[in-house]
């Protein structure tokens, strides 16, 4: 044992002293690169860093602009190194070459030993235009690509046939882009071979070997579907035209393609019936009745085809029943008598008229409102369930109340609307939580019970604090509406306490120039009326005669200015009467002739 350790000192000590001699032989100067190393294939060998780098940068100027020629499958380009490299780091290549051979002496040399035996080319980082090169190996791609062809089974009348495939050659994208830009980088000129990559198919010919069979069993006979007392007949001819034959690298055989979607369209309207929701109509004297929910059943499209194709690919049993699956109705019968809607809670009825777009806008809005349910302890939101009034809706331009003037905007009409509602829920006894009276008076509307909206600012809410469902349910006659809710009868009794209207501040004037009218001609284009004021306290009372509430809403009404149209064109001057000229003198008098001379 002391013996062998005394050996392996020995060895150990004789291989360091050598290691040391060898070191020592190698070391050279620190100064220069060591021996073999190369630089973008440019050999640096025993040259200073500050002579590498200049080397470098002279022989890129001198090459910046000489094409390197790539190839591949017979194809070649050429391509000059500054549509692609943008700057070329020789520093930090050099000092990497120069690490390669530094250290203490011995170290120093046994690395350069290294290079010297090894090699050690350097390739230098670089910065790089990145949409040329995409560009470039698009276009390269173009000019090589040959994806794979799968082999394919297809149809000679009703025989089929497969088609063999064959493999693809592909240029490998990210491989070529390390290529280039070395290449590029690289300060030696010669043909450059870009990689390539065999694109092979995933199926043999002989992989669809079975699927031919089960063509074939499938175009043999015609295949019954039946759906109850009603059939389709499918010829074979009928059959390989939605039979989807294996393609892409699949062998299974489908039901599918335009003519399979146009078939399976067609059985869809003969077969699915969409259910209905339970629903509500209304009787004598507002008596609210369920009308029993339907259910419906449409075809399931995937189950049928899974049985159609078992049928195709059987060569006794070639029969399959259509597959449909039922669909629930929204609402069921038990859940609408569950929302306990029996009779009328309140309702209420204006009259409307204008122009046409006012009228169009009045009878959308009603429309958006009508069929809409208010849970028990809901907050029902006029804007919340029509939305914002734009003309993708179809609201057109009527005439408004806009800061306290009647202007035409989209929408106007609206309030028509929203002024009933408020009443049919005043009327129906329910807290109302949110509601604003018109800039202006409205005669035509109950005084003191208007209410204006506005998306999304201005709303009219109230509460469902009933313990059953409201439905909501608008009436639109060619000059009368009617919003009414429906639900459980509450029987409340609502006392109403209404104000007079006073007037609170006189009409102003508004002054119009009107360029039409002489100076100090005035014309009433508008009359006014003064600023008023009033108030509605409403009372509802429980059928049972507790009070329940006890609200008063404030209703002031700005002032409309009596619009005078005052003249601004100037008088015409007056016209100077021309004098007369004086008439020409009477011309002489004739004397008349003197009388006969007398016999």
């Amino acid at each position: 044992m002391r013996l062998l350790w005394q050996w392996s000192l020995f060895v150990g000590v004789l291989l360091a002293l050598s290691g040391t001699v060898l070191g020592l032989a190698f070391a050279g100067s620190p100064e220069r690169l060591p021996a073999g190393t190369h630089i973008a294939g440019v050999d640096v060998a025993g040259l200073t860093p500050a002579d590498a780098r200049a080397l470098l940068r002279r022989r890129e100027q001198e090459l910046g602009r000489v094409p390197v020629q790539f190839t591949a499958d017979g194809h070649s380009w050429r391509v000059r190194p500054d549509t692609v490299i943008v700057e070329t780091n020789w520093a930090a290549a050099v000092e990497a070459a120069r690490r390669q051979g530094e250290g203490f002496a011995p170290v120093r040399g046994l690395k350069r030993l290294g290079v010297r035996v090894f090699g050690g080319d350097i390739v230098p980082t670089t910065r790089i235009y990145q949409a040329n090169l995409d560009a470039y190996l698009a276009r390269f791609a173009q000019a090589v690509d040959r994806p794979r062809v799968e082999p394919s089974l297809t149809l000679r009348g009703l025989e089929p046939q497969v088609i063999r495939g064959r493999n693809g050659l592909m240029l490998d994208r990210s491989a070529a882009a390390r290529v280039v830009v070395q290449a590029l980088t690289g300060l030696a000129r010669g043909p450059v071979s870009l990689p390539l990559r065999i694109d092979a198919i995933r199926l043999s010919s002989g992989d669809l070997a079975g699927a031919e069979v089960k063509t074939s069993t499938a175009l043999s006979a015609p295949v019954e579907l039946s759906y109850g007392p009603s059939g389709w007949h499918l010829s074979p001819r009928k059959i390989a035209r939605i039979l989807e034959l294996p393609s892409n690298g699949s062998s299974a055989l489908h039901i599918g393609g335009p003519a399979a979607d146009r078939f399976f369209a067609h059985l869809r309207k003969r077969v699915d019936h969409a259910a209905k929701d339970a629903s509500f109509t209304i009787g004598a004297r507002n008596v609210v009745r369920v009308v029993p929910a339907e259910p419906g059943r449409e075809l399931d499209v995937q189950a049928t085809k899974r049985a159609l194709l078992t049928a195709m690919l059987s060569s006794a049993d070639r029969k399959a029943d259509l597959r449909v699956v039922p669909v629930d109705p929204r609402r069921t019968t038990q859940e609408a008598q569950a929302m306990g809607i029996t009779g009328l809670v309140g309702a209420y009825e204006t009259f409307y008229g204008g122009i046409a777009n006012r009228i169009h806008n009045v009878q959308l809005v009603a429309h958006l409102l009508d069929n809409h349910f208010i849970a028990p302890g809901a907050t029902f939101s006029f804007n919340a369930t029509t939305g914002e009034r734009s003309p993708d809706k179809g609201f057109l331009e009527a005439p408004v109340i806009i800061n306290g003037e009647l202007k035409t905007a989209l929408g106007g009409g609206v309030c028509q609307v929203s002024t009933t509602t408020f009443n049919a829920a005043y009327e129906a006894g329910l807290p109302i939580t949110d509601r604003t009276n018109h800039a202006l008076y409205i005669s035509h509307y109950p005084l003191g019970r208007d209410a204006t909206v506005n998306y999304p600012d201005t709303d009219l809410r109230f509460v469902n604090d009933t313990p059953h469902w409201l439905w909501l349910r608008t009436f639109v006659g060619s000059s009368s509406l009617t919003v009414a809710l429906y639900g459980d009868p509450q029987n409340r009794r609502v006392v109403s306490d209404v104000a007079p209207l006073v007037v609170t501040g006189p009409a102003p004037t508004k002054r119009v120039p009107d360029p039409n009218l002489f100076v100090g001609q005035q014309s009433l284009e508008q009359a006014g009326g003064p600023s008023r004021a009033t108030s509605v306290r409403r009372r509802v009372y429980s059928a049972g005669g507790k009070l329940l509430y006890d609200h008063t809403w404030y209703s002031s009404y700005r002032a409309e200015p009596n619009v005078i149209r005052v003249g601004t064109k100037p008088h015409p001057a007056p016209v100077a009467k021309k004098k007369k000229k004086a008439p020409p003198p009477p011309p002489p008098a004739i004397p008349p002739p003197p009388p006969p001379k007398l016999p």
